[in-house]
């Protein structure tokens, strides 16, 4: 939430009476009214980071303003991302500062890297350096982890309500683990009361679930769903009472297809809807974020007003943060994006908390505010080596892939005795060893990219090392690799290193500018396609091969893990 001391408030009222300059005027502007829903002609004044007046006047005092004429443009308010996840082959504030240039200029963000990488204390202080960022970065509360933790105190009552109290967490969930509701998870409805006290949603991960259970995530205090894959889904939860994110993401790119199915139902009410892309991976996010959601929307037959509304003024309401953000009004935060045509939402300048983050193209740079070695984010020092014994593979059953989200167990039939897997079998060993060196999960994969002598990867839902490969030579050295850079993710065929991002920041993120991580996302895709990798995004991949929340078997800290049962199947082995 964003208060201001009586000092500024007063300076705002002064500089309506006309003896204290605003900052920047944005004069002539055709701007979208949210609440007519019009567009309509004014002058926009801001001072500082607020806007203080809308409408046919001109400031008195203009002593250093700073005038734009909006002539023959369209002004919209900045582009809201409800549902971010920006950890994904990046780091949050590479992400978000590279997508408010695109008009994205406020994100609700998943917190749950913070609770691997962070004590509390910590994590505190890096999101209130966050704030600091010319964007305006809100967190979520994580009440699981995903996936199955050798430590399954990391979520507590105590850490979740004092997140909870925290005035830049607006959210709570996302709600993986909804299924230890229904079996009488005490513990996780009381966080969840105790975030509804508080005025804040709850946020859950519904995909495929029926109207009796969405009834029941409904009487439990579940606010909005983000999972909808048709216009059906939309329909159902909207009906419930729910409020919806419609998706267009990596592995889910839903979005024209759902927004022709409502309008082909003649649906014609979206005010309980807005747009996600659901954690982007940097190529995905080339274009933008929001931006991109909007602008396929349109094309698949949207009102752009109606667009334009999902990006901003809903997803704002549904925060309880409707007098701050998601529209052009007295008071608001001054986040502004000006378009040359109201049908194109790729804007010409953007403005975020009052400062220009791009004008007339041309993107303003800032210096990065985040100080990482600060917060004991690092190169990760492995002080232990891959041994022969944890390269050794005995399990009965293995890991199938059957599409991006889907893996079933198997029966291995295969002879993996030897060092290497021929590709015409289309396994793969795969080890999931402890980043601190203390166990190892072992067992084969079927159908990740069988033709690729090695990949080894600290990115994961833990953190923890991923070994995957039909060499284990090539294991060898993309491990040893990895290692040099203090985590990353590396490719190796044939002895030779095809492609590799590294992960200086624990292990699980990248330093790198976003313009770099773009063209390293897609060559990591280019290798991982051409040795036989079938589906659409290999950093989810690694992500999902440890989440509980996805059907039917993962390789996760306690073991190879029946998802429907709960059950580890063969548990990690110590070193």
């Amino acid at each position: 939430m964003t208060l201001w001391r009586n000092r500024e408030l007063r300076q705002h009222i002064n500089v309506i009476d006309g003896t204290v300059a605003p900052s920047i005027v944005l004069t002539n502007a055709t701007y979208l009214n949210v609440y007519t829903n019009q567009w309509l002609e004014a002058n926009i004044w801001i001072d500082e980071n607020r806007i203080v007046y809308v409408g046919e006047n001109l400031p008195e005092e203009t002593t250093g303003t700073n005038f734009y004429d909006c002539q023959g443009k369209f002004v919209v308010p900045g582009y809201i991302e409800p549902h971010a996840h920006p950890f994904q082959a990046a780091n949050p504030e590479e992400t978000v500062m590279y997508a408010a240039k695109t008009g994205t200029t406020t994100f609700v963000n998943d917190n749950l890297t913070w609770y691997l990488l962070l004590n509390k204390k910590k994590t505190f202080s890096m999101i209130n350096a966050f704030s600091k960022l010319p964007v305006n970065m809100f967190w979520w509360n994580r009440f699981d982890s995903q996936t199955i933790l050798k430590d399954d105190h990391v979520f507590n009552t105590r850490d979740v309500l004092d997140w909870a109290e925290h005035p830049l967490v607006i959210q709570g969930g996302e709600l993986t683990d909804w299924p230890s509701l229904l079996t009488g998870g005490d513990r996780l409805l009381y966080w969840i009361q105790e975030m509804k006290k508080l005025g804040k949603p709850i946020e859950g991960h519904l995909p495929g679930a029926s109207s009796r259970t969405l009834t029941k995530m409904k009487l439990f205090g579940i606010s909005s769903d983000h999972e909808s894959m048709t216009a059906e889904d939309v329909l159902k939860r909207l009906e419930l009472g729910y409020r919806v994110s419609l998706r267009y993401s990596p592995i889910r790119p839903d979005l024209p297809e759902i927004i022709k199915g409502l309008l082909d139902k003649g649906l014609s009410q979206f005010d309980n809807m807005s747009f996600t892309m659901d954690g982007p991976t940097p190529a995905f996010m080339e274009d933008g974020i929001i931006n991109v959601c909007i602008e396929k929307a349109i094309e698949n037959g949207l009102p752009a007003e109606t667009a334009y509304r999902m990006a901003s003024y809903h997803p704002a309401r549904h925060f309880n943060m409707e007098e701050e953000f998601g529209s052009i009004a007295p008071g608001r935060v001054a986040n502004i994006n000006i378009l040359l045509d109201k049908q194109n939402p790729h804007p010409q300048s953007v403005i975020s908390k009052g400062k220009w983050i791009k004008k007339d193209s041309e993107a303003i740079p800032y210096p990065s505010v985040i100080n990482w070695e600060e917060f004991d984010i690092t190169p990760v020092e492995f002080d232990w080596e891959l041994t022969d014994e944890d390269l050794q593979f005995s399990s009965p059953i293995g890991m199938d892939m059957v599409n991006d989200v889907i893996i079933q167990p198997y029966t291995i039939v295969s002879d993996v005795s030897a060092d290497q897997i021929p590709s015409s079998k289309s396994e793969q060993f795969i080890a999931l060893i402890d980043k601190h060196g203390k166990w190892r999960v072992n067992t084969i994969i079927r159908g990740f990219a069988p033709e690729l002598g090695a990949l080894v990867s600290s990115f994961s839902a833990t953190g923890d090392i991923i070994h995957i490969g039909n060499s284990k030579k090539d294991i060898r050295i993309a491990a040893k690799r990895m290692r040099e850079l203090g985590g990353a993710i590396v490719l190796v065929d044939q002895g030779e290193i095809l492609a590799e991002m590294p992960l200086p920041l624990g292990g699980v993120m990248p330093k790198n500018a976003m313009e770099e991580l773009i063209p390293m996302n897609k060559e990591i895709k280019k290798v991982l396609k051409a040795h036989g990798y079938a589906y659409e995004d290999p950093i989810y991949s690694l992500l999902f091969l440890s989440a509980f929340h996805l059907p039917f078997f993962r390789i996760t800290q306690q073991g190879l893990l029946d998802v429907k049962k709960r059950e580890i199947v063969i548990p990690a082995t110590m070193r």
